[in-house]
């Protein structure tokens, strides 16, 4: 059965500064020891020790968590995990979808965290690049090691050590998801690469490329031989003159969200850069939509939990991480969404709740799958203006 999820991808900047933050510590946390760029915001930075809220967790047995519409398993009959933490742990849950897009949800919240303010919030879900974004800023509270074991010990290999939260001090990811290709089989045959959607004369017209620029741009980057993880000016010039090209010729159909879901279902698009988790979801009622892994790898990228600064109950916040890293959990929640599922253990545990996803690649990848990803590098301030600027001109948004 289909998910409605929408898939959390959306593009504003990336990567932010403690500015002011000294030597301070917390818990034997050194702010001055991330060593993180600054970001040019003038007013915005925060030292999140100076924005900490009094935690009244002990007292009041709440917590509010702002999450992607469909990002959960819903509260329908018994063992659903939301009903199941609220029984584990005595916390209600108030739980918002309100997080529609990255850009939409960072404008709601910028004024209060850009002034040290509450933002009404316990916990809120944000893809990887705006999550190093608000850490950057000094926006988001340090975790207590302490209280989150279960993410310390059970998350994946290929999503540690990320290069804006190495040690996992302020971040957990929620869900992650790859960035490939779809098509149909019934209008096209298979589609292996990015260089055959740009050149590919039988598929003009029918193409689509998402409109989430470090997705798109991390594959041209690849067909023009350059690494999305490291990168220079004149490779991104090359990798953009390849996608105007395209676009000009009139290969490209569209920069879209995950709308390509419809018209890759319906034929009018016959292949596209794709989110894995909307093609497992399609693949529910049309098994011709296939996902296929193309020469230039695979992004991976993910939505990650963070607490922001003014939190009034970090403790039940931290609570709630934990639950969902506990292998159990975080396969009844996996079984529903059909995103990559971060945790260590689910996959042992799917085959108590559905065997038949045991074995699926776009939830639990082999070795062999995640070693074909790759990370888009962070931008500074003057990259992120001139590329954007750049990718604007040339898709039309």
């Amino acid at each position: 059965m289909a998910r409605d999820v929408r898939s959390p991808r959306s593009g504003l900047t990336r990567r932010g500064v403690l500015r002011g933050a000294g030597g301070l510590a917390l818990g034997g946390l050194s702010i001055a020891a991330l060593d993180l760029p600054f970001f040019d915001v003038a007013g915005a930075q925060q030292n999140p020790l100076d924005c900490r809220a009094r935690d009244v967790s002990a007292t009041d047995k709440s917590v509010v968590i702002s999450n992607w519409p469909g990002y959960i398993d819903p509260r329908k009959g018994a063992g659903n995990t939301r009903d199941r933490f609220e029984q584990q742990t005595g916390v209600a849950v108030e739980y918002t979808d309100d997080v529609n897009d990255n850009s939409e949800f960072y404008a709601k919240v910028k004024n209060q965290l850009g002034s040290c303010e509450p933002v009404g919030r316990d916990l809120m879900v944000l893809t990887d690049w705006m999550a190093a974004r608000m850490i950057g800023l000094g926006w988001v509270q340090p975790l207590d090691a302490a209280r989150v074991p279960h993410l310390r010990k059970n998350l994946i290999k290929p999503l540690q050590d990320k290069q804006w939260d190495p040690k996992l001090d302020y971040h957990a990811p929620w869900q992650s998801g790859l960035t490939g290709i779809a098509y149909n089989a019934a209008k096209t045959g298979e589609v292996k690469s990015f260089t055959e959607l740009l050149d590919n004369k039988d598929l003009k017209g029918r193409v689509t490329m998402l409109s989430e620029m470090r997705d798109t741009m991390g594959f041209m980057l690849k067909v023009v031989g350059a690494e999305p993880h490291s990168f220079t000016a004149d490779d991104w010039a090359n990798a953009i003159d390849r996608l105007r090209g395209a676009v000009s010729s009139g290969q490209i159909r569209a920069f879209t969200g995950n709308e390509y879901t419809q018209d890759l279902a319906a034929g009018n698009v016959v292949a596209c850069e794709a989110w894995s988790g909307d093609v497992i979801q399609l693949q529910f009622d049309n098994p011709d939509i296939k996902f296929v892994t193309p020469e230039e790898g695979l992004s991976l990228w993910s939505d990650n939990m963070l607490i922001p600064n003014g939190a009034e109950h970090q403790t039940n916040a931290e609570k709630w991480i934990d639950f969902y890293y506990e292998p159990r959990n975080a396969a009844k929640l996996a079984a529903w969404v059909n995103y990559i599922c971060p945790v260590a253990g689910a996959q042992q545990e799917m085959e108590k709740i559905d065997p038949s996803l045991v074995d699926n690649l776009l939830i639990f990848p082999d070795d062999a799958t995640l070693a074909q990803t790759w990370d888009f590098m962070p931008l500074d301030d003057r990259q992120q203006i001139a590329y954007e600027g750049d990718w604007s001109d040339v898709t039309g948004g």
